[in-house]
């Protein structure tokens, strides 16, 4: 498909290492302006990350506690990760 090709590791690296210029037609937004734009097609950011079974040992009341919210545990046990590791 056109203009779908892969930016190459160089390119990216020259993008990365050029200057921003910012003006009245590109503003410079600060982190909470960013924070707050949302995609035009949230459809295509629907992206489900992959996922391993594993097995973890974590403590019963922390687990019970977790179950309390009925189904969906280990998804929120997931969620709680990745906002530990993300943030």
């Amino acid at each position: 498909m056109i203009g779908l090709e892969k930016v190459s590791d160089d390119r990216l690296k020259e993008i990365a290492a050029s200057d921003v210029t910012f003006d009245d037609d590109i503003p410079e937004f600060t982190d909470e302006q960013l924070r707050q734009f949302t995609p035009v097609n949230p459809q295509y950011f629907k992206v489900v990350p992959k996922k391993k079974a594993i097995s973890i040992k974590i403590d019963v009341d922390v687990l019970e506690e977790l179950k309390k919210g009925g189904p969906g545990y280990q998804t929120r046990i997931n969620n709680i990760l990745r906002k530990a590791v993300f943030q």
